[in-house]
């Protein structure tokens, strides 16, 4: 009952009820969690993309060369350095060119 505070009518109140959508509430936070995972990534790579066409070169071009120089940096970081830092960004693509 304690998780179900907050829920709007019986769903609160009436125990079967209560039980029903609190299980139902840690089901969806299961997957969600999961799923949250999956759309930052997706969202990394839309920003590193659109950052990598602005110099020319693709986004799988770019992992792949990346990868062939041994540079180190996640997609989140140069997501981050694509946004918030495009001079760092640049200076990223040059090196692998």
């Amino acid at each position: 009952m304690n998780l179900a505070k907050g829920y709007w009518g019986s769903r609160s109140k009436v125990y079967t009820i209560a039980k029903n959508t609190v299980e139902k509430g840690l089901q969806y936070a299961y997957r969600d969690r999961k799923t949250k995972k999956r759309e930052f990534r997706a969202l990394w790579i839309q920003r590193i993309n659109a950052g990598a066409r602005e110099h020319g070169i693709s986004y799988s071009q770019l992992m792949g060369k990346l990868a062939a120089k041994e540079i180190g940096l996640n997609r989140k970081v140069l997501a981050d350095l694509a946004m918030n830092n495009p001079d760092a960004f640049k200076a990223i693509i040059d090196a692998v060119k």
